[in-house]
């Protein structure tokens, strides 16, 4: 069984491998993509052949927050005609609207049991490569539910922070951005305090509120109420600079300069 990742976080690629490795030998990684834009590209090379194309895969690992936008725009350019399996940092609230639309999930981190029914599900109820198809098919009305729902699900106001022997809370609009340093994360405040949270990036931003936040890169989120000016790079990249110092330069993807336009004055 041919699979293929699609995950911007470094650490969740390397950890859904080796457990697929460990529980399902059948199962080999094909390719991996961190964008919309590279996953919209590969299933397009395909044209209309689709799985009939030689290195089809027969089945994808979709995370749903990616480096630049939500996985579920890729729908908006091609048709995945195979089951797709979404990881995800998703609560259980948001989660009722994957059960309801038959959409298989694993919820991060990943264990190895979860793995192993999750594929063994598709094994079961799509046992033929047709049937596989019919099993991974999405409507456009489970893709504008499972947006919906991503879109409108609760978030968090205020975050318990370690600090020592305490736990400090942190009220979310306190926050002018959250970063990975080297497999920390870190929260830096307007006042330039800076705390370690024991989560992935990933994990966070599906907390927040993305009218408030938005995803830079794979390294940083940042605050709308954070952003101090934005200069126009070579190649329409965009450096954002904030109201506090940031150990390294906040860039905007050419690829993804319109929706920070968008958010921003939204």
């Amino acid at each position: 069984m041919k699979a293929i990742i699609i995950e911007d976080e470094q650490i969740a690629v390397q950890n859904l491998t080796r457990l697929l490795a460990e529980t399902e030998p059948d199962v080999e990684v094909t390719a991996k993509f961190q964008t919309v834009e590279e996953t919209v590209e590969f299933f397009s090379a395909f044209g209309s052949q689709g799985r009939a194309a030689d290195g089809y895969p027969d089945i994808v690992f979709m995370d749903i927050h990616l480096a630049d936008g939500l996985a579920f725009h890729i729908f908006d350019s091609v048709s995945i005609l195979c089951p797709i399996i979404f990881t995800t940092a998703y609560d259980q609230y948001a989660l009722d609207a994957f059960k309801v639309n038959s959409v298989d999930y694993l919820l991060k981190p990943i264990s190895k049991d979860d793995l192993a029914r999750a594929i063994n599900k598709v094994k079961h109820f799509a046992p033929s490569p047709q049937g596989l198809a019919a099993a991974g098919a999405l409507s456009a009305e489970t893709i504008a539910s499972l947006m919906e729902t991503v879109q409108h699900r609760k978030y968090k106001s205020h975050f318990l922070m370690p600090l020592r022997d305490k736990l400090v809370p942190l009220p979310v609009s306190d926050i002018a951005y959250i970063y990975l340093d080297e497999k920390i994360t870190r929260i830096v405040t307007l006042s330039d305090q800076a705390y370690v949270l024991d989560k992935p990036l990933d994990a966070i931003y599906a907390q927040l509120d993305p009218a408030k936040f938005f995803r830079a890169n794979r390294q940083y989120i940042i605050a709308h109420w954070a952003v101090k000016d934005i200069s126009v790079w070579p190649l329409s990249k965009l450096h954002i600079t904030l109201k506090v110092p940031t150990p390294e330069k906040v860039i905007i993807s050419r690829a993804r300069t319109t929706e920070f336009k968008d958010w921003y004055t939204a």
